[in-house]
């Protein structure tokens, strides 16, 4: 066998480039970030009119804001006059508008041009074309997704087809109520390591055995390596004595209002390109968001999401959230194990997938036309 000859049972990995190289991020951010529909914050985050968050998506701060007419509204997070940024905290209220901090220009939360210096001298202006410059923004599972792109794809096609590629169908999500549950915890971690590897990791189950000890007890079908993922409608099932999705596999909580029999007692996961997790349990959803910072630094916050009434009785949710925090910070810990090593002669051509992985490997077809159309 010559050194170019790799056995059928492996296909080769993106080169290491593809997890360090500044050029190659920046084109992820344009073609990839910027292209498609970014999930940015949960809804409810935003509770009133004036209501803030400011969110970075690729190269482009975004502002998303609550307007008053009740509505999510998204807006590039720029002065029209000199460039500066209107808002420099994450997140906030203000009461009626947004006013830049350089030179004072102000816009109402519809984003119009509403007050500046001098303006009524200036009657050819007009206040909407140099309002602030609107973003697509989607609403669905209780999330704020927004997309930069000129003439943004089909949120159908991209987003909710997802789901139901991965499902089988979209009655099946719809059955956890996802937008009417409540935040009961929320995590947001700092990971060192490019947003592809982490990827990468939730979407196989070959390491389960390995450093998902609490996870294997509870879903003991991922010893076997094969992620629930690699099936189309498949939910891993719970363990013969496992009364509950918790780190010690003790009784949960009630099952949601929606879910039937056949999704009772299974743990279904989903991957939303480019950035995006959902974990389904049957009384509670964890929400994975990610904003890759750099080619080697990511964000993930996580959201916990039980039924109003566990959130508002102040119901002990530790044991459920202990479960998946402890598979984050392994995951995480795993991804940042790999990162040195993408930037190694040894790594130059990349690695290989065993079967169990090669669905994988679809990812990286789907990353590398993105990134050459």
């Amino acid at each position: 066998m010559t050194i170019t000859e790799q056995p059928a049972s492996l296909i080769s990995t993106l080169a290491g480039r593809y997890y360090t190289d500044p050029a190659v991020f920046a084109l992820e951010q344009s073609r990839v970030f910027e292209d498609m529909w970014f999930c940015v914050v949960r809804s409810s985050d935003l509770p009133t009119p004036g209501s803030f968050e400011k969110v970075q998506v690729g190269k482009e701060s975004v502002l998303v804001v609550r307007s008053r007419d009740g509505q999510l509204r998204a807006f590039l997070n720029i002065c029209r006059h000199r460039g500066a940024q209107i808002c420099t905290e994450d997140s906030g209220t203000v009461k009626r508008a947004f006013q830049c901090p350089y030179h004072a220009w102000t816009y109402d939360l519809e984003g119009k041009l509403i007050a500046a210096p001098n303006l009524t001298k200036m009657p050819d202006v007009d206040r909407v074309e140099y309002g602030l410059v609107p973003v697509a923004l989607r609403e669905w599972l209780g999330y704020a997704w927004v997309c930069l792109a000129k003439e943004p794809p089909s949120f159908e096609d991209e987003v909710v087809g997802a789901v139901v590629e991965r499902l089988g169908s979209v009655e099946v999500i719809d059955s956890y109520d996802v937008d009417s549950l409540s935040v009961g915890r929320r995590i947001t971690y700092d990971v060192e390591a490019n947003w592809k590897l982490i990827i990468e990791n939730f979407m196989e189950c070959y390491h389960c055995a390995t450093i998902h000890p609490e996870l294997t007890e509870v879903l003991p079908e991922f010893a076997d390596g094969y992620a629930a993922q690699f099936f189309v409608g498949h939910g891993a099932e719970f363990g013969d004595d496992v009364k509950g999705f918790t780190v010690d596999g003790s009784e949960g909580f009630d099952r949601l209002p929606g879910v039937d029999e056949d999704q009772d007692r299974r743990y279904y996961a989903i991957t939303v390109r480019p950035t995006v997790f959902v974990n389904l349990a049957p009384d509670h959803v964890i929400f994975h968001r990610m904003f890759p910072v750099s080619a080697d630094r990511t964000i993930v916050q996580c959201d916990w999401l039980y039924t109003r009434d566990v959130v508002e009785s102040g119901r002990d949710v530790t044991r459920s959230v202990e479960l998946f925090h402890r598979v984050n910070q392994q995951d995480f810990a795993a991804c940042e194990r790999t990162q040195p090593a993408m930037s190694s002669r040894a790594y130059a051509n990349g690695g290989v997938l065993v079967p169990s992985e090669h669905h994988i490997g679809a990812f990286h077809e789907w990353l590398t036309q993105r990134l050459s159309g």
